[in-house]
């Protein structure tokens, strides 16, 4: 039975989710259609990359995940499709293949697009090409090789002999706080050192908690979540809308860099001692 995934920005406020469904059942009934989310950033492509490659590694070889996010920001004619760790992801030509990924897969075929105005006609190339690749054709019968794509990149924390400066990645729904560093990256540059997890100017955690369990109620947190990223969090609390904190996107970096200080707000520190 052929998993396909759907993550998309659409919401579930209308009719185009169950849509978009219906053109896959029609192409096969017994399609195994998971949800990973229909809440995609379309202003944040890190927060997106994020969602659906930490889900994506869960899935077994073959799955096919299509992506709809941000179809109409930009006139694309082309939808791509690559392997990546025995997976395809099938996504708009906007950057957000390259976040996932984390670098330029070595075989992406392009379907075209011109000439499709919804994005149900859209989704209606997309699902003959996913019937094409659960048939078990090549990439290179399904669409042709393209070699120029937009390309954009994951969010890297910055690294000192002393600290390390992440970004916010992702703001949950409970308003806990992910950080671009991970367990490894933390282990690797503290050396068995002391350290400080400073945060808005003079907020410090110094200690990495098993769970929210560790710490009582109202006090502040730092944690490696299952993704493997830094978090921080107030057990029962709120640390994003307490302190103001924000997720990191591209718009938000350009207006900050012309305002002295206001960076420092959306970063967050370790200083190792």
């Amino acid at each position: 039975m052929q998993i396909i995934t759907l993550s998309t920005d659409i919401g579930h406020h209308d009719y185009l989710v169950g849509a978009v469904k219906g053109q896959l059942l029609s192409q096969n009934a017994d399609y195994n259609v998971a949800d990973i989310t229909h809440y995609l950033s379309q202003s944040n492509f890190p927060q997106s990359a994020y969602v659906c490659s930490n889900a994506f590694k869960f899935y077994p070889d073959q799955t096919i995940h299509i992506i709809l996010l941000n179809l109409f920001e930009n006139a694309s004619q082309q939808i791509l499709i690559t392997n990546h760790h025995n997976q395809f992801i099938v996504c708009p030509d906007n950057g957000i293949l390259t976040m996932i990924v984390g670098d330029k897969p070595a075989e992406i075929v392009s379907i075209n697009i011109q000439n499709k105005n919804t994005l149900l006609e859209i989704t209606e190339v997309i699902t003959m090409a996913v019937k094409q690749l659960s048939n078990g054709m090549k990439l290179s019968e399904v669409g042709n090789k393209v070699e120029n794509i937009v390309e954009k990149f994951p969010l890297r924390p910055t690294f000192g002999n002393d600290w390390i400066d992440g970004q916010i990645l992702f703001i949950d729904r409970f308003e806990n706080v992910i950080i671009n560093i991970t367990k490894k990256e933390f282990e690797e540059k503290r050396d068995g050192r002391k350290f400080k997890i400073v945060f808005k100017r003079n907020e410090v955690i110094d200690v990495i908690s098993n769970n929210y369990a560790s710490m009582n109620e109202g006090e502040k947190l730092a944690f490696f979540n299952s993704a493997g990223y830094l978090e921080i969090a107030i057990n029962k609390g709120n640390i994003a809308g307490l302190f103001g904190l924000q997720g990191f996107n591209e718009k938000m970096h350009e207006k900050a860099a012309a305002v002295q200080n206001k960076w420092f707000y959306q970063t967050v520190r370790v200083f190792f001692e």
